[in-house]
């Protein structure tokens, strides 16, 4: 009776249960939080059954993160250059201010999650494809927004050429200052706006021809 409906849906209902319960460990405690003894306690559900779904703690904490990361700060439709950049930029700083999921599963990649030296983690040899599926997560959040503006004509007509790294750094990189410094009044939109501004007095393009005009006037 159960393949009359569609499949079993026992299989779907496990893996919620499963990513339910590593979600909720990785809010709580952070990545060290979420292993496998933990997360089969909490859901209820079966080592064997686990390992059908996630074939390492890595690949647990992957998920989870990749199931708490928002959605991209897309910039609106309209707007000038630097009205759409700020949007942007302030939709990171609200995301790096209040709940810098993306800045913790950033570092969590960082360390090398995919060697790492886990009872289970020979279970899983190569790629991970729950950690590929984070890493990408976190390229679109990064990429998109920017993509969406740079991409526009009027960037090509404001703008020098730029490296899609060199921007991701000289906007997004003062507030992941903020977030790290001990620093308690540290105003994310200001700084956003600030970073902005000087991205743009860098990469503006020069208005050819205004100066000698003036000069010969």
């Amino acid at each position: 009776m159960a393949h009359e409906g569609g499949g079993d849906p026992r299989p779907a209902r496990s893996r919620a249960r499963l990513l339910e319960a590593a979600t909720a460990l990785l809010r709580a405690g952070g990545p060290s939080a979420v292993t496998i003894d933990a997360v089969t306690r909490r859901a209820d559900v079966a080592r064997a059954t686990l390992y059908r779904h996630f074939p390492s703690a890595n690949d647990l904490v992957a998920a989870a993160f990749t199931s708490l990361i928002p959605p991209p700060p897309m910039p609106p439709e309209s707007g000038s250059l630097r009205d759409r950049l700020i949007a942007v930029v302030s939709g990171w700083a609200e995301s790096i201010a209040e709940a810098p999921t993306t800045l913790t599963a950033m570092a969590w990649l960082s360390l090398g999650p995919d060697i790492g030296e886990l009872p289970d983690a020979g279970r899983a040899r190569g790629a991970s494809p729950q950690v590929l599926s984070l890493r990408e997560r976190i390229a679109e959040q990064y990429s998109a927004p920017f993509d969406a503006v740079f991409g526009g004509p009027s960037a090509a007509d404001e703008l020098r050429p730029v490296d899609r790294p060199t921007a991701f750094a000289l906007l997004i990189g003062p507030l992941a200052f903020g977030r790290i410094s001990t620093l308690t009044d540290f105003d994310y939109r200001t700084v956003a706006t600030a970073a902005v501004d000087g991205f743009l007095a860098v990469f503006a393009r020069e208005v050819s021809g205004s100066s000698t005009e003036s000069g010969g006037a």
